[in-house]
C-alpha cells in the first residue's frame, strides 16, 4: 500500500528539501515521487560537465517553446530536470539568492510574509557558505555554497575592468551587497555537484520515514474539493499514492501546472475544450510565464590562457582522469567564476543585469566552441515585463505541454538588451583587458546601429533556463493568483505547490537558491510552524542609484 502522511511530487529543487524538513522530527511519513532515474555518474556529478546532462534525454524532458514570434519563429529548448534532483542535477550550479527588493516585491504583490526580511532566515537556514559575507550567511545548512579559485587572470581582468568603467565591487552579492563585480558562488563541494539530491534528498532517504517512489505522476485525486493522492503510472500499470495528510506538488514550473490542469484545477474554459471536469476553475494556472534570456559576448584572447586548449579530446581524458582519481583539476569547477549585477540605468534603484563570466568563447550546450582562445560574458536584463504560458495540448498525460514564452515581446526588452550588449564592449574595452584583447567574435564589430543589434538578438539571445510563475502566489481572493502565502491551492483542500511556479515575479539571477528557499519555508507552513523570525537586517542600495548607472 503506497500511503503516507505527505506527497511530494518531484524530487527537484524544493521538493528535495521538503522531503528533508518534512521528515526532519520522526513524526510525519513522506513519499516523494520522480520519474527520472538515478543521478549517479560523471555526467552529472562532475562539474565541468554540465552541458551534457541537459542535452540528454535520460536526465532532461525535452521541453522546447512554441515557435516564439518575436524571435523570427525560433524554437527555443526549455530543459528541465528529468532525474533524482530535477532541475538541481543539470543546472549550472550557479548560486544567487536573489535580491532583497524582488522579494519585498512578492510581498506587495500579494504574497504576504515573503518579504526580504521573512525569506532571508530561511536562506541562512540552508546554507553552509564557504567565503560568503559574516551575519549574512549560513555556516550549517545542508547545501554547501562555495567560490571557484578564480585561477585565471581573465577573471580578474573582467572584475577590475568593470570597477575601471566606474561600477561598484562586491565581496559577496549574496550577502547585503548584491550590486557589483566580484566572485561567483556554486553549489559545489568536495568538487563535486552539490545538487538537492545530495544536500537533502540522500540525507533524508536515510530516514525510515522517508521513502522514494519512481513513477510518473498523472494527476491528483480530488475528492469532496480535497486532494486525496496521486494517481501514478509505474511500470505500465497504473497505482494510488495515497496522502493521509497533503499532496505538495513541486514538479516545476512546466510540470506543475500541468497536473494541475490534468487534475481539474485551471483555467475552467480551457479544462472543459480537454474534457477535463473542473475542481477549481482558477484562470492563473499556467499564465504568468517568465524567464531570463542571455547573448554571448564573445571576444578574441590575443594570449593562449583561455580554455580552448583544453577542448580536444586528450585535454578532456586527463581532465576527467584526474576529476575521477581526486576530485579536482579544471574538472571539479562549472567554471562560471567571476560574476556582476549592475544597473542599466539612473533611476533603476536595484541590479537588473546580470553577468556571468568565463574564461572560453563557447555555448552554454558545449556546442559550437569558437575557433580560437577567447573569453565571453553572459548577458542579459533581469526583469522582463514578456509574460508567456503553459497550456495543454490534449487531456493524455504523456501529451507535452505547449509552452509560449512570448519572449521580447515588449518594447523596453529590445532597449534592455542593447544596452547589455553596448555596455559589455565598454566593459571589454577597459585597460585590464588589455594585454588579451584581440578581435570582437560576437557580434562583431560591424554590427553598431539598433538595427543590427536588434537583428543580432533576434536571432542569437537563448534562454537562460530560469521558467517561473505559472502558479503564482498571491492573495485568496486575488483570482490570478494559484496558491496563498502558505502555498496552499486556492480552492482545493490538502493541496499545495511548492517550487519556482509560485514566484510571483522572476528573482535577480539563477532561480535554484530562492527555489530551495520555497521549499525550506513552505515546510514550515506545512507543519503549521510558526516561521522563521523575520530579519532586521538591511540590504546595500547605491546611494546613488537616481542620478548615475555606477
Amino acid at each position: 500500500m503506497l500511503e503516507a502522511d505527505f506527497v511530494i511530487v518531484g524530487s527537484g529543487s524544493a521538493g528535495a528539501a521538503m522531503a528533508y524538513r518534512l521528515s526532519e522530527d520522526g513524526r510525519n511519513s513522506v513519499i516523494v515521487i520522480e520519474y527520472g532515474g538515478t543521478d549517479i555518474g560523471p555526467f552529472i556529478q562532475m562539474p565541468a560537465a554540465l552541458s551534457f546532462p541537459m542535452n540528454m534525454s535520460r536526465y532532461d524532458w525535452g521541453f522546447s517553446s512554441e515557435p516564439e514570434p518575436h524571435l523570427g519563429g525560433r524554437i527555443l529548448a526549455t530543459p528541465r530536470g528529468k532525474v533524482i534532483g530535477g532541475s538541481s542535477s543539470i543546472n549550472g550550479m550557479v548560486y544567487v539568492r536573489g535580491h532583497a527588493r524582488d522579494f519585498d516585491h512578492w510581498a506587495e504583490a500579494g504574497a504576504s510574509g515573503w518579504a526580504s526580511a521573512d525569506v532571508l532566515p530561511y536562506f541562512k537556514r540552508m546554507e553552509h557558505s564557504h567565503g560568503g559575507e559574516a551575519g549574512w550567511r549560513g555556516t550549517s545548512g545542508p547545501l554547501h555554497v562555495q567560490r571557484g579559485s578564480r585561477a585565471n587572470p581573465l577573471y580578474h581582468a573582467f572584475a577590475e575592468a568593470g570597477r575601471q568603467a566606474g561600477f561598484e565591487l562586491t565581496d559577496d552579492y549574496n550577502g547585503s551587497k548584491q550590486e557589483g563585480f566580484g566572485a561567483m558562488e556554486q553549489t559545489i563541494h568536495l568538487g563535486r555537484r552539490w545538487s538537492a539530491a545530495n544536500a537533502y534528498l540522500r540525507p533524508a532517504l536515510k530516514r525510515k520515514n522517508v521513502s522514494l517512489v519512481n513513477g510518473f505522476a498523472r494527476r491528483v485525486i480530488i475528492e469532496n474539493q480535497r486532494a486525496v493522492g496521486v494517481e501514478i503510472e509505474a511500470r505500465k500499470q497504473i497505482q494510488v499514492v495515497k496522502a493521509r495528510r497533503e499532496v505538495v506538488v513541486a514538479a516545476s514550473s512546466i510540470n506543475s501546472p500541468k497536473l494541475l490542469m490534468l487534475s481539474g484545477i485551471g483555467p475552467a474554459a480551457h479544462l472543459a475544450s480537454h474534457g477535463i471536469e473542473v475542481a477549481a476553475d482558477r484562470p492563473g494556472v499556467g499564465r504568468n510565464l517568465q524567464d531570463h534570456m542571455e547573448l554571448y559576448i564573445q571576444q578574441e584572447s590575443v594570449k593562449p590562457i583561455t580554455l580552448y586548449s583544453k577542448l580536444n579530446l586528450f585535454s578532456k581524458a586527463l581532465i576527467g582522469a584526474e576529476w575521477l582519481l581526486f576530485k579536482s583539476g579544471l574538472g571539479a569547477s562549472n567554471h562560471f567564476e567571476a560574476a556582476a549585477f549592475v544597473r542599466s540605468a539612473a533611476g533603476v534603484n536595484y541590479p537588473d543585469i546580470q553577468y556571468h563570466f568565463i574564461p572560453v568563447a563557447i555555448r552554454y550546450d558545449g556546442k559550437a566552441a569558437a575557433r580560437s582562445h577567447g573569453f565571453q560574458a553572459h548577458v542579459g536584463p533581469m526583469r522582463s515585463k514578456s509574460r508567456g504560458s503553459v497550456t495543454l495540448r490534449s487531456p493524455d498525460p504523456w501529451e507535452r505541454p505547449a509552452i509560449r514564452f512570448n519572449y521580447m515581446s515588449h518594447e523596453e526588452d529590445w532597449t534592455d538588451f542593447r544596452r547589455c550588449i553596448r555596455l559589455t564592449r565598454e566593459i571589454f574595452s577597459q585597460p585590464a583587458f588589455d594585454e588579451f584583447r584581440g578581435r570582437e567574435i560576437s557580434p562583431g564589430a560591424h554590427v553598431q546601429s539598433d538595427e543590427e543589434l536588434d537583428d543580432f538578438i533576434r536571432a542569437h539571445a537563448e534562454s537562460a533556463y530560469h521558467p517561473c510563475g505559472t502558479c503564482r502566489m498571491g492573495r485568496a481572493d486575488d483570482p490570478t493568483s494559484v496558491v496563498d502565502p502558505e502555498c496552499r491551492v486556492i480552492g482545493v483542500e490538502g493541496l499545495r505547490v511548492a517550487d519556482s511556479s509560485i514566484f510571483p515575479r522572476i528573482t535577480n539571477g539563477n532561480l535554484n537558491a530562492p527555489s530551495i528557499m520555497v521549499g525550506e519555508k513552505a515546510s514550515d507552513h506545512i507543519l503549521g510552524k510558526q516561521p522563521l523570525a523575520p530579519s532586521n537586517q538591511r540590504p546595500w542600495i547605491n546611494p546613488r542609484w537616481r542620478e548615475s548607472d555606477r
